[in-house]
């Protein structure tokens, strides 16, 4: 377009020369003149406003409009610090780098960004029943979908997986397995943590000198979910489950390795919704619904069993449903979790 001073408006002006990105005017505009400039180009001493090509014309040096313009003082033009200013904090400690903020501190002049290291998560699967995704199976086993599932929860966070793959059902196995984990941040087990007579996650941790800290929690789903340290390693034991396991990596895996990543806010955000179904009253351990979330509404999925993934894999929320909590009614609000 065309920079110029305001005060001369409706003009028209004599063009005295060209501002371009990188090449400025380095004159001083003075009455009834203008500069041709272009996107990205310094704005002229003595201009402030700018008024589109396609509202011009140009005959030789002279321009004048050529359509009726109600045009502000400032118009087309960024002003210096409009967007941030110096001192201003761009990217605070504990935000999370976007996209946006990496080209935001870019633009500030930051060349590099202090951040924490890459969090190591550990991933330990176990069972008899396991073979890896794609293998045969016959009536005794199942693939191990746990895994890949945890990997694909931890993509979208700044951490490093080391899978040490399947595990049987053997406690000097498992024993092993964590010691050779024990050089994690975090290590992240699925399965054998329950009360049977092969669940050995409990018995082999502490056999590789962990010191369990809580074992069960009130929750449904994801009751036998076991927590504690493991030299300087923080150990979960998630559910085998794989339903059980996703809640609970949800709402605990991803706060802890974002907490450890260094976010101000590391926890799962919740927000009211509708309830577009009947629910009943909750007994003694928190329920996680899985739901569908659209418009302001939640509607729970059909079916909620620990190992119903098909159900889960249309989910998109949690509904959270403290212990104690009354039937529900349709339109009744509740609270919920967005998931990933």
């Amino acid at each position: 377009g065309y920079a110029l001073r305001f005060e001369d408006w409706p003009g028209p002006w004599t063009v005295i020369g060209e501002s371009a990105a990188g090449a400025s005017f380095a004159g001083l505009l003075g009455k009834s003149e203008a500069a041709r400039i272009f996107t990205g180009a310094a704005l002229p001493e003595g201009a402030d406003t700018v008024i589109m090509q396609e509202d011009m014309a140009r005959d030789g040096n002279a321009v004048h409009l050529i359509v009726d313009l109600q045009l502000l003082a400032g118009k087309h033009v960024r002003k210096a610090g409009e967007d941030f200013h110096a001192g201003q904090v761009l990217v605070a400690a504990g935000e999370r780098l976007t996209a946006a903020r990496i080209a935001l501190a870019a633009m500030g002049g930051h060349g590099d960004i202090r951040v924490r290291r890459p969090v190591r998560v550990a991933l330990i699967s176990t069972g008899d029943e396991l073979v890896a995704p794609g293998s045969e199976t016959d009536a005794e086993h199942i693939p191990a979908s746990n895994g890949v599932m945890l990997q694909a929860l931890l993509a979208n966070y700044p951490c490093n997986i080391i899978d040490l793959g399947i595990i049987p059902d053997n406690r000097d196995a498992l024993t092993d397995a964590f010691r050779r984990a024990a050089e994690a941040d975090i290590v992240l087990s699925t399965g054998g943590a329950s009360v049977g007579d092969h669940d050995h996650v409990k018995p082999a941790l502490e056999a590789a000198g962990a010191v369990i800290d809580f074992w069960k929690i009130a929750m449904r789903p994801g009751k036998p979910l076991m927590a504690g340290t493991l030299g300087n390693a923080i150990v979960i034991g998630l559910p085998g489950n794989p339903v059980s396991a996703y809640v609970t990596a949800t709402l605990f895996v991803l706060p802890l390795v974002a907490h450890l990543s260094g976010a101000a806010d590391p926890f799962p955000k919740r927000l009211p919704a509708l309830l577009d179904a009947a629910l009943p009253a909750v007994p003694n351990r928190t329920d996680h619904v899985r739901a569908i979330f659209e418009n302001g509404r939640v509607t729970p999925v059909g079916m909620n069993d620990s190992a119903a993934l098909r159900a889960l894999s249309h989910a998109n929320a949690l509904i959270v449903r403290p212990a104690g909590s009354p039937a529900a009614s349709a339109g009744d609000t509740v609270e919920i979790i967005l998931l990933a």
